[in-house]
């Protein structure tokens, strides 16, 4: 450790504890939507010898993240850590990435032990390889009763959530007889809700994303509709605790001016 990190550490600390006492507990977000960016320009910026090494570094930020939530006694988190568009990616690309995803779905029961968490996965899961989806079904057979929630997206997009709910309700109405004439009627936000991947869960109060990139990309696009949103400088690998707890600040204090 360098003499600047000595030195910064300890008043690192003693911001992180004011940040933390100042927060209103009271106004913290029920739920939080999360977009993990960034993981190839830090790989890029840090120098790192392949993005897989990245991809380790950030998925063990988000067990951190996890247990950072946990802590706030947040009930609900939505985070996005692949998109329909990813998929796009060259194999040798995403080959690495599912590798470092089925090591964090394997810990995850470890890492939250005695959280109470269940973990839930959403998505157009039928187009990943099939021992990423057995993964995804071992994690969520093993963190099923928990009462705060950890959904995750995979395979997701926004858009897709839209037509699929769409789909799914004019399904419903056709097999509950409904003419083809009054569809339309029957078409309502409350009915499309209902038919979101995790229709259970509250809209996100907060969506939060690293790397500086200010805009949604598709997450969340319906549910998010009235989210407060935090756009960080950082890239999700180096997001640190204070990080998250400036945003928190930053979102309790915009509900004074409601």
């Amino acid at each position: 450790m360098s003499a600047k990190e000595s030195l910064s550490k300890p008043l690192y600390r003693l911001y992180e504890d004011r940040l933390q006492r100042g927060l209103d507990r009271s106004k913290i977000p029920r739920h939080i939507g999360v977009i993990h960016d960034g993981h190839r320009r830090y790989a890029r910026d840090q120098g790192l010898p392949d993005y897989q090494a990245s991809y380790r570094v950030g998925m063990s930020k988000f067990e951190e993240f996890l247990q950072w939530a946990a802590e706030l006694e947040i009930e609900a988190v939505t985070c996005w850590l692949l998109s329909t568009e990813n998929l796009a990616r060259p194999a040798e690309e995403l080959a690495p990435y599912y590798e470092v995803l089925m090591e964090l779905f394997e810990r995850i029961p470890e890492s939250t032990a005695g959280e109470d968490v269940t973990v839930r996965f959403i998505g157009s899961l039928d187009l990943l390889p099939e021992d990423l989806i057995e993964s995804t079904r071992r994690l969520e057979a093993r963190c099923s009763s928990g009462s705060r929630r950890v959904t995750i997206a995979l395979a997701y997009g926004g858009r897709q959530e839209i037509v699929d709910a769409v789909k799914g309700l004019v399904s419903d109405l056709a097999a509950d007889g409904v003419e083809a004439s009054a569809l339309a009627d029957s078409i309502d936000p409350e009915a499309l809700s209902a038919r979101m991947y995790a229709s259970d869960l509250p809209d996100p109060d907060m969506v939060l994303r690293t790397s500086g990139e200010a805009r949604l990309s598709g997450f969340l696009l319906w549910q998010a509709a009235y989210a407060e949103y935090a756009f960080v400088d950082v890239y999700w690998p180096a997001f640190r605790h204070v990080d998250f707890l400036r945003a928190l600040r930053d979102f309790t204090l915009s509900l004074i001016h409601i």
